[in-house]
């Protein structure tokens, strides 16, 4: 059982590993260098964390994960390593060292504590070669990839010495408490994600130089048609940092046979080098492949790269590319130079993807995960092969003179995926099928709608028999968005749980559990002059909710991602709520114009009267949904009392879903639905407190002429209207459905919601 981490070296990679242990509530000790001439000896790791928690971007989840970080340094701390289960080595990529510190920790770590490096250039055989056989036992590779917290891969490796025990504990420690998605590999330079990934990058540059291609035709073309990231292949370049590149491609040239595909593609580009000479590296330098010039009003600019001179970004069109809705076999067969591009890098990838069969792993499947969760591929190689079609790429590689894989011919034109009773299966190296088990734990929606149907659904959700007397009622619009259709399946599944299941879990498996309410219907409306249609969809979700929310059986919300406005107040009407590690939500409905329509101002008055008293109950949750403020984690939505500390997180997105429906059913016996709330509200006196604190903001400029029209009905809801009163929960739903409704007649709210729905951000009008 790992309980206690130790990480030794605290660079970038490091430090974020201990950050993403810390996120686990997992204690963890981070030793570095001593600096030469330091007033501080400890000053690079205490440094490190001290960085890590001031960062937008935080490694950290919460700021109470950082205080389970213990920093130190490699000539006084030591000793903190004698009671830690696992050590990680994050230090210096060269084997004098590694293996020196290895020596170091022969003296200190406890028997049968595991030791693992994070090397992905250095074989694992070189690493132990003077190690003791015992220190070999407990010792493997797990590679994190950057950064630590966001990325799902972990590639792990373990040589013939390494104990299957301890091999099974970092796989379960990782897999379950820091959310990795555990790739097994092979010892070989790269394993997996490095080998295709950085091959990947670098044929496609060399393509696009030799084509006479712009950065963003390249970007364009390596983008959104096969399911690669939004930044394509030059953006990312530019976040993996331009410097890094030459050092990894020396390394895997040194390493690799001469006769590998990878050795034609792994020089740098003469105008690679002459950018970073220049200290344009990236993001984290001036510039890369794009910077933004903030002596020209910071216009973003893209690099020439027949001159390597700045420019002004341009938006291209493509012809190719209008094929790519039809099938990527068109868009790889188009006779244009985007097409010519297409096939001149994808062509290369996934045959050597396909060559890599047997070479760094033995699977496909696991070739295809280490793609998608290290380099952001939606698709994997193989998943992209069946797309295009196993025997068309064959055919193609042929004529074009190329080398057939051994397993892309073994596979004779059929895909490398397929469904058999209901289970998905993958082609192996002996030319089979075989199925392809989930980890013990995981359960997935996709699996389920391949062997049942659904209990009921309409055009906005639906509702799935998970299994053990629990349904799950899963939201399909897009973006998850709620509308009619939403509220009118919810009292249909409540009625269908109440007869013949325990619980209800509300989950679902896109990207966002729900970005709120369907603006564009409410923007439709308002246009028109027609608002009755947007009050009964307000109405009807209020009830729901509250429906919900006193279900005689529980109720459970499983987010991920974004939980944004009504997508939040489904948070606030379950009865619990097990959430992914990496859930944002907030209420944000002043953004457009608006305030929570569907119960969220009673729920967080409620909740925060509760924590704080009466008083300041009210003013918390009115800066709270005033602010518009947005969870970065679960962690911090438990702080902004969105999600209650009895709320779970699960750290492993695959295992929400199970995680949710044990929380479920665990409520179940002797469950009674909670009481019916009231509210003892000030009426105008507590307006006055509120519309004080509105006119301060007002004051100081923190306010804009229709944030005091929104904020104003927002201090009226929470104040609780005209009269000092005890509200019931109805009554509360009532006043702010009418303060809602109320805002959806300003133009200043239309104008939000318009522009909102143009171009994505908020209009401070």
């Amino acid at each position: 059982m790992i309980g206690k981490v130790a990480v030794i070296g605290a660079g970038v990679m490091g430090a974020g590993i201990a950050a993403h242990v810390a996120n686990a509530g997992v204690p963890v000790v981070l030793l570095d260098i001593v600096p030469k001439d330091a007033a501080n000896r400890s000053a690079l790791a205490e440094g490190a964390v001290e960085r890590m928690v001031k960062m937008d971007s935080s490694p950290f989840m919460s700021k109470a994960a950082a205080k389970l970080v213990t920093a130190g340094n490699l000539e006084d701390h030591l000793d903190l390593l004698r009671d830690c289960d696992w050590i990680i080595e994050a230090v210096l990529e060269r084997l004098d060292v590694k293996q020196a510190l290895y020596a170091r920790l022969e003296g200190v770590r406890k028997p049968g504590c595991i030791v693992s490096s994070n090397t992905s250039t250095i074989p694992l055989a070189e690493l132990t070669k003077a190690a003791s056989p015992e220190f070999a036992r407990h010792f493997l590779i797990a590679h994190f990839f950057n950064p630590p917290r966001q990325m799902r891969l972990l590639e792990v490796v373990a040589g013939p010495a390494t104990s299957l025990a301890a091999l099974e504990e970092v796989t379960r420690f990782a897999d379950v408490r820091l959310g990795k998605s555990v790739v097994p590999c092979k010892d070989r330079p790269g394993f997996i994600g490095n080998r295709l990934g950085i091959y990947w990058l670098q044929v496609a540059m060399a393509e696009a130089v030799r084509l006479g291609l712009t950065v963003e035709e390249a970007d364009l073309v390596m983008g959104k048609p096969f399911g690669f990231p939004k930044t394509g292949v030059f953006g990312l370049v530019d976040l993996i940092g331009l410097d890094l590149m030459p050092h990894i491609n020396a390394s895997m040239m040194g390493l690799l046979a001469k006769d590998d595909p990878y050795q034609a593609h792994g020089a740098s580009l003469p105008l690679v080098q002459r950018m970073i000479a220049g200290g344009f590296t990236g993001r984290k330098g001036k510039g890369g492949f794009y910077r933004l010039n903030r002596d020209k009003g910071k216009r973003m600019e893209a690099v020439d790269l027949a001159t390597g001179d700045y420019r002004d970004v341009q938006k291209p069109q493509s012809a190719a590319l209008a094929t790519a809705g039809k099938s990527l076999a068109q868009l790889l067969s188009h006779d244009s130079a985007h097409g010519r591009f297409a096939w001149a890098v994808m062509g290369r990838v996934l045959a050597y993807a396909a060559a890599l069969v047997g070479e760094v792993s033995d699977s496909a499947a696991d070739i295809d995960e280490a793609m998608r969760q290290g380099f952001g591929w939606k698709f994997g190689p193989f998943e992209l092969i069946d797309q295009i079609g196993s025997g068309w790429l064959a055919a193609r590689l042929a004529q074009e003179g190329m080398s057939v894989p051994p397993f892309l011919a073994k596979a004779a034109g059929r895909p490398i995926y397929r469904i058999e009773k209901f289970t998905r299966q993958a082609l192996a190296l002996d030319g089979a099928y075989h199925t392809l088990a989930r980890p013990e734990g995981v359960l997935l929606l996709e699996d389920i709608k391949l062997r049942s149907t659904p209990l009921i659904k309409n055009a906005s959700a639906a509702v799935w028999d998970v299994g053990d007397g629990v349904a799950c009622l899963e939201f399909t619009t897009k973006m998850n968005a709620l509308d009619a259709g939403t509220m009118e399946l919810i009292p249909q599944a409540i009625a269908l749980v109440q007869k013949s299941f325990k619980a209800l879990v509300i989950y679902n498996e896109g990207p966002h559990f729900s970005a709120g309410a369907n603006l564009s219907f409410f923007a439709a409306c308002a246009k028109a002059g027609v608002l009755k249609p947007v009050e009964d969809v307000i109405a009807a979700g209020q009830q729901a909710f509250l429906a919900l929310k006193h279900a005689p059986f529980p109720v459970v919300a499983a987010p991920a991602g974004l939980a944004l406005g009504g997508g939040c107040e489904v948070l606030l009407a379950a009865d619990g709520v097990q959430a992914f590690a990496e859930t944002n939500a907030g209420l944000v409905e002043v953004g457009v114009g608006l305030i929570p329509g569907w119960g969220g101002c009673k729920e967080m008055l409620a909740r925060w009267t509760a924590l704080a008293g009466a008083d300041a109950g009210m003013i918390k949750a009115f800066e709270m949904i005033a602010a518009a403020r947005v969870s970065k984690s679960a962690a911090e939505a438990q702080e902004m009392q969105v999600l209650r500390h009895t709320d779970g997180v699960t750290m492993n997105r695959d295992r929400l879903l199970a995680d949710a429906k044990a929380k479920a059913l665990a409520l179940v016996p002797g469950y009674q639905p909670p009481p019916r709330l009231r509210f003892a509200v000030p009426g105008p006196e507590g307006f006055a407190v509120l519309e004080q604190r509105l006119n301060e903001w007002k004051a100081a400029g923190k306010a804009t002429d229709h944030d005091m029209v929104v904020l104003r009905a927002l201090a009226r809801v929470l104040s609780g209207g005209d009269n000092p009163a005890t509200l019931s929960e109805q009554e509360m739903l009532d006043l702010e459905r009418a303060c809602f409704m109320g805002l959806m007649r300003e133009p200043g709210t239309l104008a939000r919601i318009t522009h909102m729905l143009d171009t994505g951000k908020p209009l401070r009008n």
